[in-house]
């Protein structure tokens, strides 16, 4: 039985054969012959060994075309220069007025480092395959007037079940989302708290503390969250059982998660702001801001720094290692009512009684870049992963959003939604086009085209992470903490040459060349039967040998510091990329006499 062929070649018209082509096909082919070669004297074999030709099994074996030649280069990729600059990283060090060769060479390093992670993150541009998209309405009309309804009906079922209302009676809430923007926890007013699974709607755990809340955080990931009751901070897991009372933190009000340096941080009613390290247990800081109470705070995820807004229109920043604030900006004449920072940590917006919301350069501590006008104060402001501003007021919810198709440089309104209560927390989800907004009267999700970052790293936030990643990423982040001692306001400081150190370290090598010999007293004891002669004696030796001991050790000394700087000098085009280090030993020789 023939099977039937789905794709079968067209037949070509046959053509006769030439006698030559035919006797070609007709040649059989050359066997495999063998060779005897005989052994020589010296030679280890046995007399009369059969040897066989072997056939090679890569493909340089079989087409030698396909070997690449030594001369030949690689193909060089360009890349696009506006990708380049999209991740530019700034100009490079000037080594002018670095004198030390040891730290001319790491700049170098650092700069080939720097400019190699730039090309590549270029690069991996190409992967970036996800777009945002946002609403665009006809000439005449306005997206304010896009109602939700409308927006479900147009989007595909996946997204349109993201929108959902839960009507709850023990508000006003508290909402945060996860960093992966998976989970959701909510807290209440009057002691209800709730965990779950947002997107599949799949219920982690529900509770009611019997205490008022003020206000919850996720810790590291969606095992464990805190809770600003009464009192104290409770800290529960993904079950509801109560893991930890933190009693440093007396009558929090306003709580904030640093996920590098593993710190939960509280503000009090009373001005005192108190940081712990919740990988160890310890409190770090607890500073009295002599401000009152705490209307606003919120954290600057380029630097770790909580920037806080009290009665007098002041922001402050702080670090838990200092007892002051590390900068103080004057931002609005009337008290703040709400701060918000975006993920990138430049720009930070804040909005006061006078009824205007401003853009600050967080980085510069400069502006305000821009000042608008809203008919009422803003109680709560966020900022989203693309630059869209939320806000509320009373029960209205209004997003404002950068055109960039436009010769206009401002934010205008975007899309606005009225709840069936006063709103009490806005909250953007990370990765979704979704603003979480907590109400007096339950949750509402909210579809925001364009609020969400659509590529994610998978090592930095991974939405569909498993149980064996998440813990895999619970051991790296705790190998890689970041100390809290490294909080301060420009975090790229740390790499940076300590001046005063290496002035002091030379006059000390100074001091060292020119030392001489200090001079020695010692009196000998007196004893019976010594005569005076011999205490002179025994005084000369004694002063001659501590004498000499001393010079020998700045001998020693003077020689260690110059044979140091008689070191062969490298040449200038010479640039280790690879450090030493206490592992070579274990190399082969062969990478050791490379490496020398």
């Amino acid at each position: 039985m023939v099977k039937k062929r789905y794709f079968t070649e067209s037949k070509a018209p046959k053509t006769p054969k030439k006698p030559e082509e035919i006797h070609k096909e007709a040649a059989l082919p050359e066997p495999n012959t063998k060779r005897e070669v005989k052994s020589e004297p010296g030679d280890k074999a046995a007399p009369g060994r059969i040897f066989q030709k072997k056939k090679r099994n890569n493909a340089f074996g079989r087409n030698e075309s396909l070997r690449p030649k030594k001369n030949e280069k690689a193909l060089a990729i360009p890349i696009d220069p506006a990708a380049l600059m999209r991740h530019s990283r700034g100009e490079t060090m000037n080594l002018g007025g670095v004198k030390s060769r040891f730290h001319k060479i790491n700049e170098k390093r650092k700069d080939i480092n720097i400019e190699f992670a730039v090309q590549q993150a270029a690069r991996a541009e190409v992967l970036l395959h996800e777009e945002e998209g946002y609403l665009e309405a006809d000439e005449g009309d306005s997206t304010t007037n896009i109602t939700q309804r409308e927006i479900v009906d147009n989007v595909d079922i996946t997204t349109a079940t993201k929108h959902f209302n839960i009507s709850l009676d023990f508000g006003p809430y508290r909402t945060r989302y996860t960093k992966n923007g998976r989970y959701l926890l909510l807290g209440g007013k009057r002691g209800h708290v709730a965990a779950f699974d947002w997107v599949r709607k799949k219920l982690l755990c529900e509770m009611n503390v019997m205490e008022s809340v003020h206000d919850v955080t996720w810790l590291m990931n969606q095992t464990m969250y805190a809770v600003a009751q009464k009192n104290w901070v409770h800290v529960y897991d993904h079950k509801g059982t109560e893991i930890h009372c933190i009693k440093t933190m007396h009558r929090s009000v306003r709580l904030e998660y640093l996920p590098y340096h593993f710190l939960l941080n509280s503000a009090g009613e009373n001005g005192f702001l108190s940081w712990m390290d919740v990988s160890i247990g310890e409190s770090v800081g607890n500073y009295n801001t002599r401000m009152g109470k705490i209307l606003a705070m919120a954290q600057n995820p380029w630097n770790a720094v909580t920037c806080i807004g009290g009665s007098k229109g002041v922001v402050s920043m702080w670090s838990p290692m200092v007892r002051d604030p590390l900068a103080k900006m004057l931002c609005h004449p009337v008290p703040l009512t709400g701060i918000s920072i975006d993920p990138s940590g430049m720009h930070m917006a804040t909005a006061g009684l006078d009824r205007k919301v401003k853009i600050w350069d967080i980085r510069q501590l400069e502006g305000p870049l821009e000042t608008y006008h809203i008919n009422t104060a803003a109680s709560e402001l966020e900022l989203s992963q693309r630059g869209l501003l939320a806000l509320s007021m009373g029960n209205v919810c209004e997003v404002y959003r950068r055109d960039n198709s436009s010769s206009e440089d401002q934010m205008k309104p975007y899309i606005r939604h009225r709840t069936n209560g006063p709103i009490s927390s806005i909250r953007f989800c990370p990765y979704e086009d979704i603003l979480g907004v907590g109400t007096a009267k339950g949750f509402v999700s909210l579809i925001v085209p364009g609020s969400g970052e659509p590529n994610f790293d998978t090592f930095e936030a991974n939405p569909y992470q498993s149980r064996s990643q998440r813990q895999e990423e619970e051991v790296h982040k705790l190998l890689e903490k970041i100390p809290a001692e490294f909080i301060s306001l420009n975090p790229t400081q740390i790499d940076e040459v300590d001046v005063p150190s290496a002035k002091a370290r030379l006059e000390q090598k100074v001091k060292l060349l020119t030392l001489k010999p200090p001079r020695i007293d010692f009196e000998p004891r007196k004893r019976n039967g010594v005569s005076k002669a011999k205490l002179v004696q025994i005084k000369r030796n004694v002063k001659e040998f501590r004498f000499r001991e001393a010079a020998n050790e700045l001998r020693e000394i003077k020689d260690k510091l110059l044979a140091e700087e008689e070191k062969p000098a490298e040449s200038l085009d010479f640039i280790p990329l690879e450090t030493k280090s206490v592992l070579d030993r274990f190399s082969t020789k062969k990478k050791k006499k490379a490496a020398h």
